[in-house]
């Protein structure tokens, strides 16, 4: 188990977006924070408790502390049908078994929340479901093939996929252009995207990558960490032809003069 990556968006934060990891038996507070109750999450809305809660990580999942004595949290499956859990007051340690979660706290007139990736899910191995032959082999790579992070991979490696010459890899907001047609995506974001490819890379794929020391906006744009994660998931057949058909379909515009009937 590789642990979990919190990401919080700029708009709960100090003006950019924010992440933290936690490895198996790490934890970490969230809330206001303050000098006699320091927090390792700070989410400084004015209704949020100073000491609101607490994420532990144990060997094969996640643990959400609610130390409110009055209200309760969500945690929402964002790539699910709606289903979510709700923590109640003062309860400790419930496991959280989704792979991706929201954490929602209510706040004034809105909510507060931040993203948390989970742990990969451990399954029986199909050939052995009882493990009798010893040791379970665990995969080198891990990849949900129905999660949104698998599909920002895809739409990364599309252009090389149906052109090994290509040499540009898509931007940030090319990726949410591309995944936008996709109804569940319809409101994916660009900071969204980037939390996807941080968990690919540090979590999925566990590759490192350059900062785009020239690319604007703050250095959003990591095309180090992009490359890499894109030559991983080619290189071993993470990502293949077949994998394209789970992008949405381009506009006939949109598609190469060779590949439109009649051009």
């Amino acid at each position: 188990m590789s642990g979990v990556l919190i990401h919080v968006l700029p708009a709960y934060g100090t003006g950019s977006a924010t992440s933290m990891r936690l490895g198996p038996g790490e934890n970490a507070r969230f809330g206001r924070g303050s000098a006699a109750r320091p927090v390792e999450l700070v989410l400084p809305d004015p209704s949020v408790s100073r000491l609101a809660g607490e994420i532990r990580v144990t060997e094969d999942h996640w643990q959400l502390s609610n130390y409110s004595t009055t209200l309760s949290y969500l945690v929402e499956n964002p790539e699910g049908a709606g289903e979510y859990l709700r923590i109640a007051p003062r309860r400790l340690g419930a496991p959280i078994p989704f792979e991706f979660a929201r954490v929602v706290l209510p706040a004034q007139g809105s909510t507060v929340s931040f993203q948390v990736f989970a742990p990969d899910h451990v399954y029986l191995d199909p050939g052995d479901p009882a493990g009798a032959r010893g040791t379970r082999t665990l995969p080198a790579y891990s990849l949900d093939e129905t999660a949104t992070y698998f599909l920002v991979l895809v739409a990364l490696c599309e252009p090389r996929l149906r052109d090994a010459s290509a040499v540009a890899l898509p931007t940030t907001p090319q990726v949410v252009e591309r995944l936008r047609a996709h109804p569940p995506l319809s409101r994916m974001t660009a900071r969204a995207i980037t939390a996807h490819i941080d968990y690919l890379a540090e979590q999925k794929l566990r590759v490192r990558g350059q900062r785009d020391a020239s690319a604007k906006g703050g250095g959003a744009r990591r095309t180090g960490k992009r490359e890499a994660v894109v030559g991983v998931a080619l290189r071993f057949g993470l990502v293949r032809e077949e994998h394209l058909s789970l992008l949405p379909s381009r506009a006939p515009s949109s598609l190469p003069s060779s590949a439109v009937p009649g051009v």
